[in-house]
């Protein structure tokens, strides 16, 4: 034990000396480069793809929309493998180094779909569909490829950016260090915000009128520098030692907990229950009761060796809590699914834009992918006028602070976004109406007089839906967690975006399959004046009003956690006792 002691010791001294000579402020602009330049180089080719599929590959509209929606499940639920592989074995360096060229890769790949003539179907008119023939096997399996590389590489480079960059701040101030945080936090999210909306307007703008080639091509040279940028300042970063991650930890939980199945709970407040080293004595919460069986001390457990060599003998009470406060949100975690089952349809709104007149004046018209801008721009500024606009003016009205419950801003998000469909669902109606007036009925590239800018109050209210209930639920789950599961908040919500793409694509191919037949299109036919999209509209709108019911309930039934129980005037002080640690 005093061997094992001293090696500690020297390793911190080491780790100390290490930290004194490496990270800082000087490393975060190029982490700060990294994510950005990454950023514009993956969102500039989403908006767009659903056209470069339907033109260039000749898919319908449901089978383009489908490989987006798994694209993007696949992205959104990749970072959580990312974030694990770093925190138990890659360590966060070498994980956004490799999920960088991984990117790279992904993205040349699909460049060279541009740029080989070969690797996709041959030129057809797309007003007469029978001429056009559909990729072959091996041309599928190379366009599948570009987006796997490029899902697999985000899953190395989004969980971690931040972590990483946080962890170059070194100084033994808490005080200058939480300000440092705050202003590195303040640039990222800053930059992150700034190079999505670069992507959704000035990329997509190339791609618009200079052709794939160039627009694919832009995001190959960002993402080079992306990886560049981040790789130059190597002798520069501070690198933290790899340690077992909270997924280890609840697992553990799981497993000790069902091996002790047939142990009966102990009625002792204290010495039946496992904590850490030094802790305050604690028992666990009487909810889940079955789990408290990981942390119970038994007859088996005499020795605090025989723990102490094998983590998976018994669990502290922490680690208990920790898998509880998370099993307690998942019901309203799944409440709010469905709305990113309703803002995931960003396709359908590109070809709307398409069929529409675009024009600010008469020399410049809106990219028919950049309409998300207005999204992204109402996000922001709701996130401005709420801290300091809104809430100083009803605190000023009430005579004291004010501040809006979490659960609330979260349904009120789920109400913006039914408005956002009822409103999608009117436009479509009367567009629709109009192109058949005009004589459009078998031409869906015909342009119709009507405004481009009537979409325009869909993606506002979208944007609100997001700005209310998306960071409503981050902030809800770093509340209702322990300190050491608050990277978990947004796991949790790409969890949930990755659930969403898939049901959003299963949806999309039931109503399509639904719908169609006996000489009829589908409500979602890839020509959009015989489609019915208006209905399907009005399909997500009565969706989204039943999961908002669902989601009061589990609202009502949420009762925020407690705590555990302290044992006042105890501790646990036998050394070598402590089981890991759950970070």
């Amino acid at each position: 034990m005093e061997i094992h002691s001293i090696e500690e010791e020297s390793e911190m001294t080491q780790e100390k000396s290490s930290r004194i000579r490496k990270g800082g402020f000087r490393t975060l602009p190029f982490i700060l480069a990294n994510e950005s330049f990454e950023k514009v180089a993956s969102y500039g080719l989403l908006p767009n793809m659903i056209i470069y599929l339907l033109v260039d590959y000749h898919m319908s509209f449901t089978k383009g929309t489908n490989i987006i929606l798994i694209w993007s499940a696949a992205t959104n639920f990749l970072p959580i493998v990312g974030a694990f592989l770093a925190d138990s074995f890659l360590g966060r360096f070498l994980t956004i180094f490799l999920g960088s060229i991984i990117s790279l890769m992904g993205m040349i790949l699909l460049w060279l779909t541009t740029m080989i003539r070969d690797v996709k179907p041959p030129l057809c008119d797309p007003r007469n569909p029978s001429t056009c023939k559909s990729p072959t096997p091996i041309q599928y399996t190379l366009l599948y490829s570009a987006f796997a590389f490029m899902s697999i590489g985000a899953g190395g480079v989004r969980p971690c950016s931040l972590a990483f960059g946080a962890d170059q701040i070194d100084t033994k101030d808490v005080t200058k260090r939480e300000r440092r945080l705050e202003s590195f936090f303040g640039w990222y999210y800053s930059m992150a915000i700034m190079g999505v909306m670069i992507a959704i307007t000035a990329i997509v703008y190339i791609q618009d009128h200079h052709g794939w080639r160039v627009g694919f091509g832009i995001p190959v040279i960002l993402m080079f520098i992306s990886t560049l940028s981040f790789v130059v300042a190597y002798p520069l970063y501070y690198k933290m030692k790899v340690e077992k991650s909270l997924f280890t930890s609840l697992c553990q939980v799981i497993y000790v907990a069902w091996k002790n199945r047939r142990i009966e709970l102990p009625n002792s407040v204290d010495g039946s229950w496992y904590n850490k080293n030094d802790a305050n004595v604690t028992k666990p919460t009487d909810n889940l009761r079955f789990l408290n069986k990981a942390c119970t001390l038994s007859i088996a457990h005499n020795t605090t060796d025989a723990i102490a060599k094998d983590q998976w003998i018994v669990c502290t009470v922490d680690q208990v809590e920790e898998l509880k406060a998370l099993i307690k949100v998942i019901p309203l975690w799944s409440s709010c699914i469905m709305l990113s089952v309703a803002n995931s349809q960003t396709t359908f709104p590109v070809l709307q834009a398409r069929a529409m007149d675009r024009h600010i004046t008469s020399g410049f018209e809106i990219p028919a992918a950049s309409f998300s801008f207005f999204t992204i721009v109402s996000i922001m500024v709701w996130v401005i006028l709420y801290d300091r606009a809104i809430l100083p003016l009803l605190s000023e009205i009430q005579g004291k602070p004010v501040y809006i419950s979490v659960k609330l801003r979260m349904g009120a998000g789920l109400v913006c976004s039914i408005v956002a469909l009822v409103i999608s669902a009117i436009v479509e109606h009367v567009r629709k109406n109009k192109a058949i007036e005009n004589g459009f009925l078998n031409n869906p590239q015909g342009v119709i007089s009507m405004s481009a800018l009537w979409l325009i109050p869909q993606h506002v209210l979208s944007g609100l839906a997001d700005a209310l209930n998306i960071i409503g639920q981050n902030e809800f789950y770093y509340t209702e967690f322990p300190k050491s599961m608050s990277s978990v908040a947004m796991a949790l919500y790409m969890l949930g975006a990755a659930f969403a793409s898939l049901l959003a694509s299963l949806l999309l191919s039931t109503v399509n399959d639904l719908t169609k037949g006996h000489g009829k299109d589908s409500w979602v036919s890839t020509n959009i004046n015989k489609a019915q999209y208006e209905k399907y509209y009005w399909l997500l709108g009565v969706m989204s009003c039943i999961n908002l019911l669902y989601y009061v309930v589990c609202s009502w039934r949420y009762r925020s956690s407690v705590g555990k129980t302290v044992v006042e005037g105890n501790k646990t002080s036998d050394p070598g006792v402590e089981l890991g640690s759950t970070s």
